[in-house]
């Protein structure tokens, strides 16, 4: 399907992303859809492993636009994230031109686009067509003045450059923000885009996301895999983890068990491979303790 075909309608973008294996439900089809035709930034909230970073790879294939992924972190600065200037170069060019040009000329011919390094809201804003897929990973990792700093870019696609002018992208790019609420964000930020909290996903939506995932799995166990994840995350066995498997986690123990030939999942297997889902020896603990409830047969039921 071409990208102007999934961009026809909510049903054609819900298909095109099931074609690159991205199961949406209807809400965040329907959000995906608004954002991309109003052209406005989307942030999304939820819990680690639910499938926001995966929305934006499959988007980026759907659309046949580049990815450009920018992974926030406590502290990141505006040069890692928007530009930096090429020091070396500019001092090179400043001693090869010592004697043949004046300061003020050597400050303009140094200050100009050539010596400038590309960083990700940059290169997003200076991508030929079709454009990019910009993805802001865990913007919650940062700080407030980094949200600041972001306000210019969610409002009007472009930034400015002290140097050289503002720099106005001639085709907004795509923009994804996520955040895993580690902190709430500032009104400003969520002001400027559409908003979808994305949820663990339904039984039917995680049992064909595995089996599209995890395709050597046979039917018994990608079944098995999805009710012992779905009972993890019910509200009645949840409280006693500190974070419970999303769907990362789910199709990386499917692909676990199916390497080690499991055909059924009993308490030894999933022992072996805790691991997988939770990240946390408490979790595993918990888990553990939970075991004999979970692989009962009126756990199914």
């Amino acid at each position: 399907m071409s990208a102007a075909a999934a961009l026809a309608s909510i049903d054609a973008l819900t298909e095109a992303l099931a074609a690159h294996g991205y199961w949406a439900d209807r809400r965040l089809a329907t959000t995906v859809f608004l954002a991309l035709t109003l052209q406005r930034p989307l942030l999304l909230e939820g819990e680690p492993g639910v499938g926001k970073t995966e929305l934006a790879k499959a988007l980026s294939k759907v659309l046949a636009r580049p990815l450009i992924r920018l992974q926030c972190y406590d502290g990141i600065e505006q040069r890692e994230t928007l530009y930096e200037w090429n020091h070396a170069a500019q001092l090179l060019h400043m001693r090869a031109a010592h004697d043949s040009a004046t300061p003020e000329q050597l400050e303009r011919e140094i200050y100009q686009e050539r010596y400038l390094i590309h960083r990700p809201l940059l290169q997003a804003l200076q991508t030929p067509a079709p454009g990019a897929v910009l993805l802001i990973d865990e913007v919650d990792r940062a700080d407030e003045p980094f949200e600041a700093f972001l306000l210019e870019y969610l409002g009007e696609y472009q930034i400015s450059i002290p140097e050289l002018g503002t720099v106005t992208a001639q085709l907004p790019p795509i923009t994804l923000l996520t955040s895993n609420r580690t902190r709430e964000l500032n009104d400003a930020v969520k002001r400027r885009c559409l908003y979808h909290w994305m949820d663990y996903p339904e039984r039917e939506r995680e049992l064909a996301i595995l089996r599209a995932q995890v395709p050597q799995a046979s039917q018994q166990l990608t079944q098995q895999v999805s009710d012992f994840v779905a009972q993890l995350r019910s509200q009645a066995l949840a409280a006693h983890f500190a974070r419970v498997p999303g769907i990362a986690e789910s199709v990386e123990w499917a692909k676990a068990l199916v390497a080690l030939h499991t055909t059924a999942l009993d308490a030894t297997r999933v022992q072996d491979t805790a691991g997988l889902l939770f990240k946390q020896r408490e979790d595993v603990v918990a888990l553990n303790d939970l075991l004999a409830q979970l692989l009962s047969p009126t756990a199914h039921g």
